[in-house]
């Protein structure tokens, strides 16, 4: 018989009764992953459903047989809505594309117009720049000479 000491029988307390730390639960934190795998087990019976975009996307979304299919889907690409392919869907309506900001922007000024805007306000802020500039200079050479 081996006569070392094991860690369970340090555990025990006088008497031969069990420690707290021996009776825990032992586990995992909430939210952990599942450690039972997917052998020999029937899945739910799946479909595939297709959906076009408005902006032209197409994407599959899986659902259960028995599951009601929406007949619209927001878009995994670009969040717009988007209809379903096999015709229980509205289809898809030929829409104007979206006015942008830049495209109003075009509408109201010319090019030439844009670039003296831009070059106006680059110039106001690279002198606001030199401005700050010398103000930093000058108050590192008041503590200098302080």
């Amino acid at each position: 018989m081996d006569e070392r000491v094991t860690p369970r029988e340090t555990a025990r307390a006088p008497g031969g009764t069990h420690t707290m730390a021996e009776r825990a639960l032992r586990g995992t934190r909430l939210g952990a992953t599942s450690y039972e795998n997917d052998r020999n087990t029937d899945l739910a019976p799946r479909q595939e459903v297709t959906y076009d975009c408005t902006r032209g996307h197409r994407f599959s979304v899986t659902f259960a047989t028995e599951a009601e299919i929406p007949a619209e889907w927001e878009c995994r690409f670009c969040g717009d809505r988007a209809l379903r392919r096999d015709g229980n869907g509205e289809e898809p309506k030929n829409t104007k594309p979206v006015r942008t900001h830049w495209d109003m922007l075009l509408e109201r000024r010319s090019m030439e117009d844009l670039e003296e805007v831009l070059a106006e306000r680059l110039a106001l802020l690279r002198a606001r720049r030199r401005e700050e500039a010398a103000k930093v200079e000058e108050l590192a050479k008041q503590r200098q000479s302080a």
